[in-house]
């Protein structure tokens, strides 16, 4: 059973006086079916679970009036055993982009006040088209990603206690044991490799073998790839599979900025934006948009039209790649694809700290990775495949003034040189933007 960040804060939600109805977001395979249902039995007398992909009938108790006790009476009648208790039942929603008049209903759920709700979803971004009123200030908004690199560990058996001690070594100057710091260095990467995704990590946990995980991963790529041509419209099937497809060969790339002529050659932005976008939506990539100043706030300087893009789980990264990759990882022999692989990994790590992701780039001799706000900062971030990797656009960034301090992630131990804070690649995700390594 893997354990969850995410119940925690459906925990906080239920303590709210104020809670309206939770709408749970995410790309699909995350873990939100399994996580609401956990946190339903744990704290509800009764679960009434509707899954709309599973068994389409169910839309029907939604048809016709949205009022609450006429949808009670219809679920009752598609619902064999249903029972509605004022605040002792749980109503779990999911799948709700296949029945948009479930979504439209939270409003109605959430005036009435009797019962909790939770709704999840896979590809709301894409399918709001087809409701007629969403419920804008009637729902809660939660988003769910694949297993951080915290929870990982807790997966293989480390403590929370084990976790918050490694937490530590992000406030302090002093280097991490070297037998702490070999061992979490080889975890990394086995989470490069592992990924997120619940089925994959539950694979490895149970059977320790690389090859099912694989299999695993490449079966979620081929779901993804089914979606996008189930719910992609008309022309943006192809599209948006073909951007999917290059994103291995964009990170391939010395200047990883994204480029359209990389998915097919002469085509611009105005061919496949939009297609970009609906991977966006869906929960497949993030976007990590240049900016135009080392300077806050972020979002104030990001330039539109120049980006760079991420596979939100970098497991899924790896299994685009050819058999043997996985291998390459622990080894060190990834070639174009190294430096790829250690950026995706970070990115995916601060976004799901809930950042949005900048980089700093001027053409292609000069780029920083990425830019986080961290204590009241802009602060560079440089991230290097192997500890003797010199960090020479973090150089320049520090001698020309555009920064006070940078950030180097490696696989080198702690450290500090000057005004150039080095943390192991494991550590990232301690870096929290209060400054902190606790939560």
């Amino acid at each position: 059973m893997l354990e969850r960040k995410v119940e925690v804060e459906l925990a906080g939600w239920k303590r709210r006086s104020d809670r309206m109805c939770l709408m749970l977001g995410g790309a699909r395979q995350v873990g939100k079916t399994y996580s609401v249902r956990r946190f339903g039995e744990a704290n509800y007398t009764n679960v009434v679970e509707l899954n709309f992909e599973k068994n389409p009938a169910y839309r029907q108790a939604f048809e016709g009036s949205l009022e609450v006790n006429d949808i009670l009476a219809r679920i009752s009648l598609v619902y064999p055993g249903a029972h509605f208790e004022p605040g002792g039942t749980l109503i779990f929603l999911d799948e709700v982009q296949s029945c948009p008049n479930a979504r439209t209903a939270l409003k109605f759920f959430t005036e009435d006040g009797r019962f909790d709700v939770i709704a999840t979803g896979s590809l709301l971004g894409i399918r709001y088209k087809e409701e007629s009123s969403l419920p804008v200030g009637y729902v809660d908004h939660l988003e769910m990603y694949s297993l951080d690199f915290e929870e990982y560990l807790w997966a293989k058996g480390y403590s929370h206690a084990a976790v918050s001690a490694l937490a530590s070594y992000v406030a302090q100057d002093d280097p991490v044991p070297d037998s702490v710091h070999e061992t979490m260095m080889a975890l990394f990467r086995e989470y490069i490799v592992v990924g997120g995704m619940p089925r994959a990590v539950q694979t490895f946990v149970d059977t320790h073998n690389f090859q099912d995980v694989l299999r695993v991963q490449r079966g979620i790529l081929q779901d993804y790839r089914a979606d996008i041509a189930k719910y992609a419209e008309g022309v943006e099937k192809a599209k948006a599979r073909a951007c999917f497809d290059s994103i291995p060969r964009q990170l391939a790339r010395d200047y990883k900025k994204f480029s359209y002529a990389v998915v097919e050659r002469k085509a611009g932005a105005r061919k496949y934006a939009g297609s970009l976008q609906w991977l966006y939506d869906a929960g497949i990539v993030n976007f990590c948009h240049n900016l135009r100043a080392i300077s806050l706030p972020l979002e104030g300087n990001a330039i539109d039209n120049n980006f760079k893009v991420y596979l939100r789980d970098t497991g899924l990264l790896m299994a685009m790649l050819e058999d043997g990759s996985q291998a390459d990882v622990f080894t060190g022999n990834l070639g174009i694809y190294k430096g790829a692989i250690y950026e995706n990994i970070v990115g995916d790590i601060f976004a799901k700290q809930g950042r949005k992701l900048y980089f700093y780039g001027e053409g292609a001799q000069f780029e920083i990775d990425f830019v986080i706000r961290r204590a009241g900062e802009a602060v560079p971030v440089e991230v290097k495949s192997a500890a003797n990797r010199r960090a020479k656009s973090m150089r320049s960034i520090l001698e020309r003034g555009l920064a006070d301090r940078g950030i180097k992630l490696s696989t080198a131990n702690r450290g500090v040189s000057g005004v150039v804070d080095t943390y192991p690649l494991y550590l990232a995700p301690f870096i929290r933007p209060d400054g902190t390594g606790l939560w």
